[in-house]
């Protein structure tokens, strides 16, 4: 399942020991390595890659009591391709002589928390030593002290370990891919002025680009395979219905056909370009077999597009969602307007979820007393402090109609229950001429209520650098005729997913009004789940501060501590301009 050129990183258990033989060493070799297989045991049983691959353990061979042991571990880690690190021990040991020195590899550190054996003593003395060093390791030690032999892993290491693992394999999967900017800046909007040192110093890819006329030039050429092309367009008809046609002078029937061709000829190329297709090689197009390594990407579309060819809508619906005319597969991410930075915030919620994600407008805040006096309805629950309408013109992955069982879960669990159900709670609505003069078709849905969610964004900042901003609520559904009421006030052939941020009563959380005005671009990514105490982690590790967040259980580095430890959010600062860009 993985579609990507490199192998996917796999996460290195490294087993720490006193290193003072004669009665010392030898007692702990059995409990040090039987705490590495737990850990081991504990990770691949409740984690997967987005891709739905297993994840795999490397163990070290033999438990590291020194600088020699050190380095074995090292080369097979580097030889196994390791890109995460967890260090355990139940002991002491010799702190700077035994950690891990790779500079770019996520690294943690958990010391059992037990009397008999002074493991926290190694867990202080060797944190200390990473942020001495300037490598800024994450610190794990349980609450409740534990008995000596104990193979448990109490609920909150196992949390702390879980966490730091998706966190950090979600930066060791991005490092040597791409994102793949198909087009340039879309009107202006500064997401799309790709920013290729950010991606490279940050998150350690590399921005690859492509003219928008290589779309007109494979459709001109039949640079796709034309089989699947006959598949796709045959399913379509089966299985996208048209909605309403909101245009004064729509078009006619053929022209409307022709449209359905192009947008999924489009996809068939978008798709090729970002991850390649064997098939084009037997056709004799070699080159374009190989694809660009893209594990996200975006499309341009306003204006030079669409002013004369259908939009990208049903390219970027279709690609975004779990399935199509293949079956069930893992969504692609790309952005509308090739907002990379959107793009990428997409990119972090798929990583920890291995679910689809919704790219969005953060168009309109509704207030109780402008919803009241517009519809007569009164808000409550969830949405009771107001409401944020977010709404796009049809990047919306299907999944995120939530149907049928209100969730949008992870790729690898949707069933074709699934499928059906948000095939069928989605229409197709042809594309408002006065914005898409060329046409094409946006989705139609509106996603059900009551789902958890959390919407982000990675913001560029001059002077500053990248900062990311995070809000965790809830999916809302309202009154059918509420919802028309307001919808048709703004485009009511677009997907609209309505959303309520839970309030702190603290900063630009105090209330819905506040969290959109602090909003820090006209777009959001939004994931199932409320994943924002992993989106902090996962900042943490790229060195890229949090600006605003909801979520009560921060898990970051403990040098970000030294930094400010009664001010988290400007230590958090702090130690991003200090340490700098993960990958220099």
């Amino acid at each position: 399942m993985n579609r990507l050129v490199t192998p996917l990183p796999k996460i290195g258990i490294r087993p720490t020991i006193d290193g003072r033989y004669g009665g010392v060493r030898e007692s702990l070799e059995g409990p040090v390595m039987a705490m590495a297989r737990a850990t081991a045991e504990l990770i691949t049983k409740n984690l997967r890659h987005a891709s739905g691959d297993a994840v795999e353990c490397v163990i070290a061979d033999t438990p590291i009591g020194g600088a020699a042991e050190a380095a074995q571990c090292a080369e097979k880690f580097a030889r196994s391709g390791v890109g995460v690190s967890i260090t355990v021990t139940p002991c002491w040991c010799y702190g700077s002589e035994t950690m891990d020195l790779d500079p770019v590899i996520p690294k943690a550190v958990w010391g059992f928390n037990g009397t008999e054996r002074p493991g926290a003593v190694y867990l202080a003395a060797v944190l200390a030593g990473h942020s001495q060093k300037g490598l800024p390791a994450f610190g794990i030690y349980g609450h409740d002290v534990q008995d000596a032999g104990s193979t448990e892993i109490p609920a909150d290491v196992a949390d702390k370990l879980l966490r730091f693992a998706r966190a950090g394999l979600a930066v060791a999967t991005m490092k040597g891919t791409s994102y793949l900017a198909m087009g340039g800046v879309s009107m202006g909007i500064a997401g799309s002025i790709v920013d290729q040192a950010f991606f490279e110093r940050y998150l350690g890819m590399r921005v690859e680009s492509v003219d928008m006329s290589e779309f007109a030039g494979r459709m001109a050429k039949g640079l796709y395979d034309p089989v699947e092309y006959e598949k796709a367009l045959t399913w379509v008809r089966a299985n996208c219905p048209e909605g309403r046609d909101f245009n004064s002078n729509p078009k006619g029937r053929e022209a409307k056909d022709a449209d359905w061709e192009t947008c999924v000829k489009m996809t068939l190329i978008a798709r090729d370009l970002m991850v390649g297709n064997p098939r084009l090689a037997e056709l004799g197009f070699v080159e374009q077999s190989r694809g660009h390594n893209a594990i996200a990407g975006g499309f341009q579309g306003q204006r030079q597009w669409t002013d004369y060819f259908p939009n990208g809508d049903f390219m970027e619906a279709m690609l975004c969602s779990s399935f199509d005319w293949n079956g069930r597969r893992q969504p692609y991410i790309v952005a509308t307007e090739n907002d990379a930075l959107n793009g990428i915030s997409m990119l972090f919620g798929y990583l920890l979820t291995g679910a689809a994600q919704l790219f969005s407008d953060v168009r309109t805040y509704w207030s109780p007393d402008a919803v009241a006096r517009v519809t007569g309805h009164q808000l409550s629950g969830h949405a009771e402090g107001g409401l944020l309408h977010l709404i796009n013109s049809g990047p919306s992955a299907l999944d995120w109609t939530g149907e049928p069982d209100g969730m949008v879960k992870p790729w690898f669990e949707m069933g074709d229950r699934d499928v059906e159900a948000c095939l069928k709670s989605t229409e197709w609505c042809p594309s408002i001429l006065e914005y898409f003069p060329g046409g094409g078709y946006s989705t139609d849905f509106t996603t059900r209520g009551d789902i958890p969610v959390t919407m982000c964004r990675l913001n560029l900042v001059g002077g500053l650098g990248p900062v990311l901003q995070i809000a965790e609520g809830w999916t809302i559904t309202l009154p059918d005729s509420v919802h028309e009421s307001l919808d048709l006030r703004t485009n009511p052939s677009w997907p609209t997913t309505w959303f309520a941020p839970r309030l702190t009563g603290a900063g630009p959380f105090t209330d819905v009004y506040s969290v959109m005005n602090a909003w820090g671009a006209n777009h959001g990514a939004i994931a199932p789940g409320h994943i924002g105490s992993d989106l902090v982690t996962l900042a943490s590790m790229l060195r890229i501060p949090v600006d605003m967040h909801n979520v009560g259980d921060v898990f970051r580095p403990s040098s970000w501590t030294r930094f400010g430890a009664m001010e988290l959010q400007g230590a958090d600062y702090r130690a991003c301009a200090t340490y700098g860009p993960l990958y220099g």
